[in-house]
């Protein structure tokens, strides 16, 4: 059972309830079952529940038992619905009884936070709904929405580029038409576009001061120097120019087309002429358009045409009937230039009045991103595949691709798990196509199993009850015994008269007397052993998070050295003494308070006597956003402590290399700064009073009442656990022994001392 690892994917109870009547028709006789259950119905139909029939036909084999997690809430975060300005985020969950809240962090591919959101539920509800509004900029960097605190592949979604909004510049040729209804140039282009882009309006100059994904010149007339100078400057350096024909171009071609233009324009009835409209061919392969379907009544009358040449189909990524280019292209520099020869409204063609065009569009400023038009039957093979426990890694050995056209409505199995899928660049083109199978795209939202089978017992996991330490109690009976023992030797001797027997009766009643004594003072006074503390910050959860934190550090440090670290226990300054402990944990909140005149007093006390205070903000690095306004509430605590002026811990100082040789200081975030005592202190052994950051390595540090890590580590996973733990014991060492690490660049001086 301890091996046993989640699952990305949700379990198939009918494939269950088959294997087990097959294994009843070799085997008829009774069996007992012990069944784990989530208590959420599996079904491919919302309304159906897979869970009764299954659990009923368990029950008819023999003795059944039901384990259930009653504790933590049921949630599934949803897909994001991509809206103008914001993202639209939703989790769905098991009903409750009561208001609960979840956050949503939105995080980049290298796990960096950027923002977060809080999710409310009424009482009763079975979804939630937050907003997330950032600056397109920042928006488009963010990769995966992570559900907190719950983990799992469940509380992740993948973002892919059906999420991201690309800046997309329109420029028309003049400025008095070009919003006109039906015949304006950049009408028909705004309404393409705006659903699937940021639009920026405006002058050459000021569209591309900023970031520009993608720039489209309707008819627009390129001859001023500058202007072509800063285009073309624009393209080389990344930038999709999409340029649509119209009559100045025909006059007058310029350099930035991607194929050369003969002068002058094809038309129906004009020199260059059709018998009639010429209708589209199918894309061919290689064209970022493959896969659409071609309506027959679009046509076109018009067009510029390309001066023909040996390489003219290369550059071709859309045909007519008759096999004359209508959309070229040409990879400039690390950008690319895109022609339609037919005008952006309806004039010369009925192109921009069918929804192909809004596809042709959507893919075009889709390769903006580096990212191919793999679409159709295109095969996506596995990239990286979610664990159960949402962390992203290397696809299993049999995992299977899958069609680019199918990948919405795939439901995450063991053939395609959750993760990323995606097709080798083309050609030019700087990424891989990458598309995002999400767990809880595929499955319905949570509902409620059926009751357990009469005669069923339903027991619960995660109630155990809390340890209790038996040491006091054992070594009180040990004591007892061996009275008992005595009392007995010296009868069989017959040494035992009245007085002796009185005197050995008293000491034994004396005994009895002091047992619940000296259990009560083995199980929590601070002086009798050593032990880390807390600072109780009134906030059950991280209270509950700091203590298990430390009560992991204390039994990896036991176990790794000869310290002996009791529980943890939590303090509040001003009314507990100090002096007991070496280490002092301070999870700092957004809204604590500054510490009254009687903690400010007991906290210069303690650090001017040795001890030292961690504070932790929780929001560096990795876990940036995660913690706003806690930068402000430490220096609100601090203001009135005597802290020295710090710096960032050099790559030589002790606490790097007290137990262990330690490059970073991660915890469950990873990335930020830690600082320390700048100046050296001799009359404490040069050790820093105070040290401060933001990983919230308490978080890195927890362990549950069966002994797993409740808290995702981000983005490192395990083995940035492993430093986390190893940056504790270094931690704790430096509190109990002081420098003596640092003592130890003196001993090439000693030994020449020695040796004269």
């Amino acid at each position: 059972l301890a091996a046993l690892r989640p699952k990305p994917w949700a379990p198939d109870r009918a494939a269950a309830l088959a294997a087990l009547a097959e294994f009843r028709a070799r085997n008829p006789g009774p069996f007992a079952a012990h069944y784990v259950s989530d208590g959420v119905a599996h079904a491919s139909a919302p309304a159906a529940d897979d869970f009764a029939p299954f659990a009923a036909a368990l029950a008819e084999g023999g003795a059944l038992t039901m384990a259930r997690a009653e504790a933590a809430p049921t949630r599934l975060l949803l897909p994001p619905r991509a809206e103008a300005d914001r993202l639209a985020l939703r989790v769905a969950q098991l009903p409750l009884p009561g208001a609960t809240t979840a956050t949503v962090l939105a995080r980049t591919g290298d796990g960096r936070t950027l923002a977060s959101a809080s999710v409310a539920f009424a009482p009763g509800a079975r979804e939630g709904e937050a907003v997330l509004e950032l600056p397109i900029e920042i928006r488009n960097q963010i990769t995966r929405l992570d559900l907190e605190p719950e983990a799992g592949a469940g509380g992740v979604v993948l973002l892919d580029e059906r999420f991201r909004r690309r800046p997309v510049g329109l420029l028309a040729g003049t400025d008095t038409n070009a919003d006109v209804p039906l015949i304006g140039d950049l009408y028909y282009l705004d309404r393409a576009l705006s659903p699937y882009a940021e639009i920026r309006r405006g002058p050459l100059d000021q569209l591309l001061a900023r970031r520009l994904a993608v720039l489209v010149l309707a008819d627009r007339d390129l001859s001023d120097p500058r202007e072509l100078e800063a285009v073309a400057r624009w393209v080389q350096e990344g930038g999709t120019l999409i340029r649509f024909a119209g009559p100045r171009m025909a006059e007058r071609p310029d350099p930035l087309l991607p194929v050369p233009l003969r002068v002058g324009e094809r038309q129906l009835g004009g020199a260059l002429t059709w018998e009639r409209a010429q209708p589209l061919a199918p894309f061919p392969e290689g064209s970022p358009f493959i896969g659409l379907a071609v309506p027959p009544e679009v046509t076109v009358e018009r067009q510029v045409l390309a001066e023909p040449s040996a390489q003219l189909s290369q550059h071709s990524w859309a045909r007519l009937a008759d096999g004359t280019p209508l959309v070229t292209f040409e990879n400039r520099g690390a950008g690319r230039l895109v022609l339609f020869h037919v005008t952006a409204q309806a004039e010369w063609s009925n192109l921009p009045l069918s929804g192909l065009f809004v596809d042709m569009l959507r893919r075009l400023v889709a390769l903006s991103a580096g990212v191919t038009g793999a679409e159709g039957d295109a095969m996506l093979a596995p990239l990286e595949a979610l664990d159960g426990f949402g962390h992203l890694g290397p696809a299993p050995p049999a995992a299977a691709a899958v069609a680019a056209s199918r990948i919405e409505a795939t439901r995450p199995s063991p053939r395609q798990p959750p993760g990323w899928y995606g097709a080798p660049g083309q050609v030019g083109q700087d990424a891989a196509y990458r598309r995002a199978l999400n767990l809880s795209a595929g499955v319905a939202p949570p509902v409620p199993a059926a009751a357990a089978p009469r005669g069923a017992a339903v027991v619960g996991i995660g109630v155990l009850a809390a340890e209790r330490d038996l040491g006091p109690w054992l070594l009180a009976a040990a004591l007892l015994l061996l009275a008992i023992d005595l009392l007995v030797s010296l009868g069989l001797r017959g040494l035992l008269g009245w007085r002796r027997g009185g005197a050995a009766a008293a000491a034994v009643g004396l005994l009895f007397l002091t047992l619940p004594a000296l259990a009560q003072q083995g199980e929590g006074s601070p002086a009798l052993a050593t032990r880390l503390a807390y600072v109780r910050t009134g906030d059950p959860a991280v209270d509950e998070t700091v203590r298990a934190g430390l009560v992991g550090l204390s039994d990896f440090v036991n176990r790794r050295s000869a310290a002996a670290l009791a529980d943890p226990i939590a303090v509040a300054p001003g009314q507990d003494d100090l002096a007991f402990f070496p280490l002092i944990y301070w999870a700092v909140l957004p809204d604590a308070p500054a510490p009254d005149a009687q903690a400010v007093a007991a906290l210069n006390g303690f650090m001017r006597n040795g001890g030292i205070i961690l504070f932790d903000t929780r929001d560096e690095g990795s876990g940036e956003g995660y913690a706003p306004g806690a930068r402000a509430a430490l220096r609100r605590i601090t203001r009135d402590l005597s802290v020295p002026p710090i710096a960032p811990v050099p790559d030589d100082h002790v606490l790097k290399r007290a137990f262990y040789l330690l490059q970073d200081l991660p915890g469950r975030f990873a990335g930020g700064q830690v600082w320390v005592a700048r100046d050296v202190d001799r009359a404490n052994d040069s050790v820093s009073p105070v040290i401060i950051g933001g990983h919230d390595w308490a978080a890195a540090w927890a362990v549950d009442e069966r002994g797993g890590n409740p808290h995702a580590v981000i983005p490192g996973g395990a083995r940035q656990r492993i430093l986390a733990y190893r940056f504790g014991m270094n931690l704790v060492i430096y509190a109990l022994t002081g420098n003596y690490k640092g003592d130890q660049v003196h001993v090439p001086a000693i030994l020449e001392r020695l040796g004269n």
